[in-house]
């Protein structure tokens, strides 16, 4: 999808140089990206303990033994 953004030229630079991308599209993409896959693992960790079905280290460790 194209789109215009007004980006500070700065903070452009920066994001060249720590993504090592060739280009702006690239750029913008790495970061896009790699923001969102940030916040999905950040709603994996919210969710970590909730799960009632999964057995834990003990009861893992005695199926092991078994």
């Amino acid at each position: 999808m194209k789109t215009t953004v007004d980006i500070p030229k700065e903070e452009l630079d920066q994001l060249l140089h720590f993504t090592g991308a060739a280009t702006k599209k690239e750029a913008v993409v790495t970061a896009v990206r790699d923001f969102n896959r940030r916040q999905r693992l950040g709603k994996l960790v919210e969710m970590l303990g909730t799960f009632e079905d999964f057995m834990d280290a003990e009861e893992l460790s005695a199926m092991r033994d078994s």
